[in-house]
Protein backbone atom coordinates (compact mmCIF):
# COMPACT_ATOMS: atom_id res chain seq x y z
CA UNK A 1 0.00 0.00 0.00
CA UNK A 2 2.84 2.24 0.60
CA UNK A 3 4.64 1.84 -2.93
CA UNK A 4 1.13 2.45 -4.49
CA UNK A 5 0.68 5.55 -2.29
CA UNK A 6 4.44 6.68 -2.92
CA UNK A 7 3.76 6.19 -6.44
CA UNK A 8 0.94 8.16 -6.64
CA UNK A 9 2.11 11.05 -5.26
CA UNK A 10 5.35 10.59 -7.30
CA UNK A 11 3.49 11.10 -10.62
CA UNK A 12 1.51 13.87 -9.23
CA UNK A 13 5.13 15.80 -8.56
CA UNK A 14 6.82 14.75 -12.04
CA UNK A 15 3.80 16.97 -13.48
CA UNK A 16 5.50 20.19 -11.95
CA UNK A 17 5.96 23.20 -13.91
CA UNK A 18 3.93 21.81 -16.88
CA UNK A 19 0.35 20.61 -14.87
CA UNK A 20 -2.50 20.99 -16.88
CA UNK A 21 -4.73 19.12 -14.28
CA UNK A 22 -6.13 22.66 -12.98
CA UNK A 23 -4.17 22.58 -9.46
CA UNK A 24 -2.80 26.02 -10.03
CA UNK A 25 -4.94 29.33 -9.63
CA UNK A 26 -4.41 31.28 -12.44
CA UNK A 27 -5.39 29.22 -16.30
CA UNK A 28 -2.26 31.30 -17.82
CA UNK A 29 1.16 31.80 -16.02
CA UNK A 30 2.23 35.54 -15.74
CA UNK A 31 4.73 38.28 -15.13
CA UNK A 32 5.55 39.39 -10.53
CA UNK A 33 4.38 42.07 -9.53
CA UNK A 34 7.90 43.24 -8.21
CA UNK A 35 11.42 42.67 -9.82
CA UNK A 36 13.79 40.31 -7.84
CA UNK A 37 16.32 41.84 -4.43
CA UNK A 38 19.88 41.91 -4.55
CA UNK A 39 19.58 38.76 -1.93
CA UNK A 40 17.27 36.72 -4.40
CA UNK A 41 19.30 37.70 -7.96
CA UNK A 42 22.51 35.70 -5.94
CA UNK A 43 23.55 32.42 -8.06
CA UNK A 44 22.22 29.18 -6.17
CA UNK A 45 25.35 28.02 -4.13
CA UNK A 46 26.49 24.36 -5.42
CA UNK A 47 26.79 21.63 -2.81
CA UNK A 48 26.72 17.92 -2.72
CA UNK A 49 23.24 16.40 -2.06
CA UNK A 50 21.37 13.39 -1.90
CA UNK A 51 18.79 12.69 -4.61
CA UNK A 52 15.75 13.48 -3.72
CA UNK A 53 13.17 10.61 -2.98
CA UNK A 54 10.73 12.23 -5.56
CA UNK A 55 11.11 13.08 -9.37
CA UNK A 56 14.28 10.77 -10.26
CA UNK A 57 12.70 7.79 -11.67
CA UNK A 58 12.08 7.68 -15.66
CA UNK A 59 8.74 9.01 -16.43
CA UNK A 60 6.21 9.81 -19.47
CA UNK A 61 4.61 13.13 -20.17
CA UNK A 62 1.64 13.31 -23.08
CA UNK A 63 3.12 10.20 -24.60
CA UNK A 64 6.36 10.69 -24.37
CA UNK A 65 9.14 8.64 -22.70
CA UNK A 66 11.75 10.59 -20.46
CA UNK A 67 15.13 8.93 -18.78
CA UNK A 68 16.42 10.67 -15.42
CA UNK A 69 20.03 10.60 -15.85
CA UNK A 70 22.44 8.82 -13.53
CA UNK A 71 24.87 12.12 -12.93
CA UNK A 72 24.54 15.21 -14.15
CA UNK A 73 29.21 14.99 -14.30
CA UNK A 74 30.00 16.42 -17.56
CA UNK A 75 26.69 17.14 -18.56
CA UNK A 76 26.08 20.39 -21.07
CA UNK A 77 23.38 21.35 -23.29
CA UNK A 78 22.61 23.81 -25.83
CA UNK A 79 19.58 25.07 -26.51
CA UNK A 80 16.43 27.35 -25.70
CA UNK A 81 15.48 28.14 -22.43
CA UNK A 82 12.34 29.66 -21.08
CA UNK A 83 10.64 30.66 -17.53
CA UNK A 84 8.22 29.82 -15.41
CA UNK A 85 6.38 32.75 -13.00
CA UNK A 86 3.44 33.01 -10.94
CA UNK A 87 0.96 30.25 -12.21
CA UNK A 88 3.13 27.63 -10.42
CA UNK A 89 4.71 29.95 -7.29
CA UNK A 90 3.76 28.23 -4.06
CA UNK A 91 3.10 25.08 -5.53
CA UNK A 92 4.77 21.21 -5.46
CA UNK A 93 7.96 20.64 -7.87
CA UNK A 94 8.90 17.37 -9.13
CA UNK A 95 10.86 16.52 -6.12
CA UNK A 96 8.39 17.54 -3.77
CA UNK A 97 9.63 21.19 -2.57
CA UNK A 98 7.74 24.43 -2.84
CA UNK A 99 8.39 26.69 -6.12
CA UNK A 100 9.42 29.73 -5.80
CA UNK A 101 9.54 32.48 -8.76
CA UNK A 102 12.19 34.14 -6.57
CA UNK A 103 15.02 31.84 -5.88
CA UNK A 104 17.72 30.49 -8.05
CA UNK A 105 15.97 27.04 -9.24
CA UNK A 106 15.31 25.74 -12.65
CA UNK A 107 13.26 22.57 -14.26
CA UNK A 108 14.93 20.46 -16.76
CA UNK A 109 14.14 17.09 -18.49
CA UNK A 110 16.73 14.42 -17.87
CA UNK A 111 19.18 15.97 -14.94
CA UNK A 112 18.59 14.25 -11.88
CA UNK A 113 17.01 16.22 -8.49
CA UNK A 114 18.67 17.84 -7.43
CA UNK A 115 21.53 18.92 -9.56
CA UNK A 116 23.02 22.42 -10.30
CA UNK A 117 23.90 24.18 -13.64
CA UNK A 118 25.16 27.28 -14.53
CA UNK A 119 23.44 28.49 -18.08
CA UNK A 120 24.69 30.92 -20.02
CA UNK A 121 22.63 33.76 -22.32
CA UNK A 122 24.70 33.31 -25.54
CA UNK A 123 23.06 36.54 -26.61
CA UNK A 124 24.75 39.02 -24.39
CA UNK A 125 27.02 36.35 -22.13
CA UNK A 126 25.05 37.15 -19.05
CA UNK A 127 24.94 33.67 -16.67
CA UNK A 128 23.01 32.23 -13.36
CA UNK A 129 24.00 29.51 -11.18
CA UNK A 130 20.55 27.75 -10.39
CA UNK A 131 19.31 24.44 -8.78
CA UNK A 132 17.61 22.13 -11.12
CA UNK A 133 14.59 20.60 -8.48
CA UNK A 134 11.84 20.65 -10.94
CA UNK A 135 11.27 18.67 -14.46
CA UNK A 136 10.40 20.24 -17.50
CA UNK A 137 9.58 22.44 -19.83
CA UNK A 138 7.94 19.77 -22.17
CA UNK A 139 7.84 22.12 -25.27
CA UNK A 140 10.44 19.91 -27.41
CA UNK A 141 12.06 22.97 -28.35
CA UNK A 142 13.14 24.32 -25.14
CA UNK A 143 15.90 22.63 -22.77
CA UNK A 144 15.34 24.48 -19.84
CA UNK A 145 12.76 26.60 -17.56
CA UNK A 146 14.25 29.12 -15.10
CA UNK A 147 12.50 30.86 -12.70
CA UNK A 148 11.70 34.61 -12.82
CA UNK A 149 14.62 35.18 -10.53
CA UNK A 150 17.02 33.61 -13.32
CA UNK A 151 15.63 34.78 -16.03
CA UNK A 152 15.89 38.31 -15.19
CA UNK A 153 19.31 38.14 -13.86
CA UNK A 154 19.80 36.40 -17.85
CA UNK A 155 18.07 39.42 -19.14
CA UNK A 156 15.35 37.43 -21.12
CA UNK A 157 11.83 38.91 -20.15
CA UNK A 158 11.40 40.46 -22.78
CA UNK A 159 11.59 37.83 -25.34
CA UNK A 160 10.63 35.27 -23.30
CA UNK A 161 12.91 32.59 -24.42
CA UNK A 162 16.85 33.16 -25.03
CA UNK A 163 19.47 30.89 -26.30
CA UNK A 164 21.92 29.52 -23.95
CA UNK A 165 24.48 26.87 -22.73
CA UNK A 166 23.64 24.65 -19.79
CA UNK A 167 26.62 23.23 -17.74
CA UNK A 168 26.28 21.24 -14.80
CA UNK A 169 28.25 21.78 -11.57
CA UNK A 170 29.63 18.95 -9.65
CA UNK A 171 31.67 18.81 -6.85
CA UNK A 172 33.41 16.26 -4.40
CA UNK A 173 32.64 14.86 -1.20
CA UNK A 174 36.15 16.04 -0.07
CA UNK A 175 35.67 17.96 3.46
CA UNK A 176 37.88 21.27 3.40
CA UNK A 177 40.41 21.56 6.44
CA UNK A 178 38.97 22.58 9.92
CA UNK A 179 39.84 26.27 10.59
CA UNK A 180 38.52 28.16 13.90
CA UNK A 181 36.11 30.45 12.86
CA UNK A 182 34.56 33.58 14.36
CA UNK A 183 30.70 33.52 15.76
CA UNK A 184 28.40 33.04 12.84
CA UNK A 185 25.06 34.42 12.04
CA UNK A 186 21.36 32.44 11.76
CA UNK A 187 18.42 33.71 11.53
CA UNK A 188 15.82 31.26 13.83
CA UNK A 189 12.66 31.11 12.18
CA UNK A 190 10.79 28.80 14.03
CA UNK A 191 11.49 25.98 17.50
CA UNK A 192 9.15 22.93 17.95
CA UNK A 193 9.05 19.52 19.30
CA UNK A 194 7.88 18.26 16.04
CA UNK A 195 11.29 16.90 13.98
CA UNK A 196 9.79 16.22 11.00
CA UNK A 197 7.86 19.69 10.98
CA UNK A 198 11.55 21.24 12.05
CA UNK A 199 12.76 19.11 8.85
CA UNK A 200 10.53 19.74 6.72
CA UNK A 201 10.43 23.32 7.25
CA UNK A 202 14.51 23.70 6.46
CA UNK A 203 14.24 22.05 3.56
CA UNK A 204 11.64 24.16 2.63
CA UNK A 205 13.36 27.29 3.73
CA UNK A 206 16.86 26.05 2.36
CA UNK A 207 14.98 25.60 -1.42
CA UNK A 208 13.18 29.36 -1.12
CA UNK A 209 15.73 30.88 -0.52
CA UNK A 210 18.69 29.10 -1.55
CA UNK A 211 20.90 29.63 1.75
CA UNK A 212 21.60 26.97 4.14
CA UNK A 213 19.06 26.09 6.31
CA UNK A 214 19.12 23.15 9.47
CA UNK A 215 16.59 21.78 11.95
CA UNK A 216 19.06 21.70 15.16
CA UNK A 217 18.14 20.11 18.43
CA UNK A 218 18.38 21.74 21.48
CA UNK A 219 17.34 20.14 24.67
CA UNK A 220 13.45 18.88 24.08
CA UNK A 221 13.03 21.19 20.81
CA UNK A 222 14.32 21.68 17.38
CA UNK A 223 15.74 24.77 16.49
CA UNK A 224 15.02 25.83 12.20
CA UNK A 225 17.91 28.11 11.36
CA UNK A 226 18.85 30.00 8.26
CA UNK A 227 22.82 30.39 7.90
CA UNK A 228 25.78 31.11 8.60
CA UNK A 229 25.43 34.10 6.84
CA UNK A 230 28.69 36.64 7.04
CA UNK A 231 26.96 40.25 5.11
CA UNK A 232 25.35 41.91 7.75
CA UNK A 233 23.15 43.72 4.71
CA UNK A 234 21.67 40.46 3.60
CA UNK A 235 20.89 39.48 6.92
CA UNK A 236 18.66 42.39 6.90
CA UNK A 237 17.33 41.68 4.02
CA UNK A 238 16.73 38.06 4.44
CA UNK A 239 15.07 38.53 7.62
CA UNK A 240 12.59 41.23 6.07
CA UNK A 241 12.08 38.51 3.53
CA UNK A 242 11.28 35.93 5.96
CA UNK A 243 8.42 37.72 7.60
CA UNK A 244 6.80 38.58 4.54
CA UNK A 245 6.57 35.21 3.83
CA UNK A 246 4.76 34.43 7.07
CA UNK A 247 7.24 34.22 9.61
CA UNK A 248 6.42 37.25 11.72
CA UNK A 249 8.64 36.08 15.05
CA UNK A 250 12.06 35.50 12.97
CA UNK A 251 14.87 36.59 14.50
CA UNK A 252 18.46 36.53 13.90
CA UNK A 253 21.30 34.56 15.87
CA UNK A 254 24.79 33.85 16.81
CA UNK A 255 27.22 30.76 17.20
Amino acid sequence: MKYILSCIIITLFLTGCSSQNGRYHQRHDSTPTRTPSAVELEDAVPRVEKKSKGGNRNYTVRGIHYEVLSTADNFSQRGTASWYGKKFHGHLTSNGEIYNMYGMSAAHKNLPLPSYVKVTNTANNKSVIVRVNDRGPFHQDRIIDLSYSAAYKLDMLKTGTAQVIVEAITQTTKKPPLVKKAKATYIQTLATSNAEQANNTAESLQSLFNYPARAQKSGKLYKVQIGPIEEPHIVAMLLEQLKEQGYASAFIVKH
